[in-house]
């Protein structure tokens, strides 16, 4: 479904990726790990189209979407759930999921998807008419994915989405995760909570200082002497 080949990427003059290589099958949780810096977000920006590789290919459905804009990306059905929620915060709870239906296929069926949304999250359902800013931090994390689902993505990336969450918040947050996966959706997932997203997973990428230098299937990644070290204080 998306196949990233030697993508090379840049801040200015600044290199931030460096030979990136990964693909997503269809219906599957790739993680993606690594240390603040190591250059995850990045990755997820490429592919979004927020910045633009300087070298290399993004592939997503067989086309090829380095060139495109992110809106484009968007309404060919890939999703991005963005660190730090960026809610529009001076619209209501509603307002803000309506946001998530851009392309004109999901406009037309934005009332039937958001009652879907409603249904994942209930307390938003309750919140419909309150300005983002007046939530939880939890519930500006709910609000955030369902806007995200608002466009009836094929594949949805999701940066950090139990970051600041208590414990209680985090685990509903990786249960609707997995949900999503088991009802089709493909999902790229960077996550601090190393253990829990190794156990949803499917496979993982290891990230360090812009580069991919491990991958495999996360039962053999959980046995990783390296990866049980450095990322399971193990």
């Amino acid at each position: 479904m998306l196949e990233v080949k030697n993508v090379d990427t840049f801040y200015g003059k600044v290199q931030a990726l460096w030979d990136v290589s990964l693909r997503i099958d269809e219906a599957e949780i790739v993680a993606l790990v690594g240390a603040n810096g190591a250059g995850k977000s990045t990755l997820l920006n490429t592919i979004s189209g927020v910045v633009h590789p300087a070298s290399g290919s993004v592939e997503f459905m067989g086309k090829r979407i380095n060139d495109l804009p992110p809106h484009s990306i968007v309404e060919l059905g890939l999703s991005h759930i963005p660190e730090g929620r960026r809610l529009f915060t001076e619209m209501t709870v509603h307002e803000n999921l309506e946001m998530g239906a851009y392309p004109s296929s999901a406009w037309k069926i934005k009332k039937e998807t958001s009652e879907q949304i409603y249904q994942v999250f209930p307390i938003l359902k309750e919140r419909a008419g309150q300005l983002a800013r007046t939530l939880s931090g939890g519930e500006q994390q709910m609000l955030a994915m369902g806007r995200g689902l608002m466009s009836r993505p094929k594949l949805c990336m999701f940066d950090e989405p139990s970051y600041g969450l208590a414990p209680r918040l985090m685990v509903e947050v990786f249960q609707v995760i997995k949900s999503l996966r088991d009802q089709g959706l493909t999902i790229l997932l960077i996550e601090q909570n190393v253990p829990r997203t190794l156990e949803i997973a499917d496979r993982a990428y290891v990230m360090e200082n812009g580069q991919v230098v491990l991958e495999g299937t996360c039962d053999n990644l959980l046995k990783d002497d390296y990866v049980r070290k450095a990322y399971l204080g193990l």
